[in-house]
């Protein structure tokens, strides 16, 4: 096991001293690339937000820098190398921010977040931003709105503001059946919500790219819009350490883009996370999947912990997730346009390796049996009906052969089948279950609710894959 500590730098001139301890794998990650241009799509998500009239605060600023320095943490130290146990890392990070004294106050806070987040044990120090970046989001907005003025009429006078931005929430897109449920709510709501996307792979941002288009051409009046960030580190970004696969940490960066272009809004905000509240609560369909083996990437008490966090911050805003209480399926038969949703979902995607059929021959696609596609492909039904399913899935029939449970192919579909059979027999473990995951908030009044959503979401996905036969070898 080697203990790693990630040292955030804007730009070649900044040179701080930083003391590490002697059995610390010290790494620098310079923030800025040429042209004191902020680095890794950082830089480019501030351009793209002041085009749209949308100039983040400071404080929004350090919480991207932040997530960029997790992000970068948790992809490029292995696990498997770096761990005592194969699973649990030791991550320190020392990020450069606007105000110091306000992130002191924060640390705590943010610390218990990550590690329930990756399951890692994680440290966080903070220090000022050089005095060159200490109104680094203000100075973009400044060089956006010259561009602007620029390419302006001569009509716009001379120093004038540009206008305010329309938007009056901000939504995570993923390019997700849910993600695409809860804008199409937001627009027929009447909102103009600004969609949030981070393009992490490419088949996931082509579905982005094509749900948003097809957003666009149903609501062509609305002014809604979407901001869509790369961000990558290089894979030797850690000298003699192999990336990480397993990206707990993601929905960090993806919440924080969010926070980011929220504090540029001029308002109080809501960050909107749609998702299923069965998948939010993620409960382990067996006793292997436990602690960090379960993601809780919009598990309710890391929510939760965002808005604290924000809070403590004094950052206006806070983060919700207006599905917490619905299954999937209640998603898809509540939306407000299902005509629209019936549509345009097979451009989404929710297979967890869409790009795993590539070996036989076959293009992106979801696979159709890993746990997000049997949710999906559950929900599709319990909404609207067998046979209403447009997504091509590389396992078509879950019936047509017995599925080996020691493969990928029949593993989860057996875990539902088990975990289904546990409740029937035993309703009342639903209360107990739910808090298996991890700490729910504290209000027991709407465990009852959560409980309600775990026991619902496992019968739809139950019904649906009780004409399989599984067996092993």
């Amino acid at each position: 096991m080697r203990r790693h500590v990630l040292l955030g730098r804007f730009g070649p001139l900044d040179r701080t001293a930083i003391p590490t301890a002697a059995d610390e794998v010290a790494t620098d990650v310079d923030l800025v690339a040429a042209q004191r241009r902020l680095a890794h799509g950082l830089g480019q998500a501030l351009e793209d937000l002041a085009a749209m009239g949308v100039v983040p605060t400071e404080l929004g600023l350090d919480v991207a820098v932040l997530a960029a320095l997790v992000h970068a943490t948790d992809t490029r130290v292995s696990r498997e190398t770096e761990s005592e146990d194969t699973w649990t890392r030791q991550l320190r990070l020392v990020v450069p921010v606007s105000d110091p004294a306000r992130w002191s106050a924060a640390l705590p806070l943010l610390t218990r977040m990550l590690d329930f987040l990756t399951g890692d044990r994680w440290s966080i120090g903070v220090r000022a931003r050089p005095a060159g970046f200490a109104h680094a989001a203000q100075e973009y907005a400044q060089h956006a709105a010259q561009a602007h003025a620029q390419r302006s009429a001569p009509s716009r006078a001379p120093g004038a503001s540009p206008p305010s931005p329309p938007f009056d929430g901000v939504s995570l897109f993923s390019g997700g059946a849910d993600s695409l449920i809860g804008a199409i709510d937001l627009l027929e709501a009447g909102r103009t919500p600004l969609l949030v996307s981070h393009a992490g792979d490419g088949a996931t941002s082509d579905a982005q790219t094509q749900c948003v288009s097809a957003l666009r051409a149903a609501y062509p009046k609305r002014a809604f819009d979407r901001l869509r960030v790369w961000m990558a580190f290089p894979d030797e970004l850690v000298a003699g350490v192999r990336t990480e696969p397993t990206t707990r940490g993601r929905s960090f960066l993806f919440i924080a883009l969010g926070v980011l272009a929220g504090t540029g809004l001029g308002a109080p905000f809501t960050l909107a996370v749609p998702e299923n509240g069965f998948i939010a609560l993620n409960v382990p369909l067996d006793p292997l999947r436990l602690g960090s083996l379960s993601t809780k990437t919009t598990h309710p008490f890391y929510l939760s912990c965002w808005s604290a966090l924000l809070a403590t911050l004094g950052i206006d805003g806070c983060v919700s997730n207006p599905y917490a209480h619905a299954t999937k399926g209640e998603m898809m038969a509540a939306c407000r346009n299902a005509a629209l949703a019936r549509q345009v979902l097979s451009l989404s995607l929710s297979c967890a390796a869409p790009t795993k059929g590539r070996w036989q021959g076959r293009g992106i696609e979801h696979c159709g049996y890993c746990l997000p596609c049997l949710i999906r492909r559950a929900a599709i039904e319990a909404a609207w009906g067998p046979g209403a399913d447009p997504t091509p899935y590389t396992l078509q029939d879950l019936a047509a052969r017995p599925l080996d449970t020691l493969q990928s192919e029949g593993q989860q579909v057996r875990s539902f089948q088990v975990a289904a059979a546990r409740l029937r027999a035993r309703p009342e473990l639903a209360k107990l279950l739910i808090h298996k995951p991890g700490p729910l908030p504290p209000d027991p009044v709407g465990w009852d609710a959560l409980a309600g959503v775990y026991a619902r979401g496992l019968d739809e996905v139950a019904r649906l894959v009780r004409v399989a036969q599984t067996q092993p070898g």
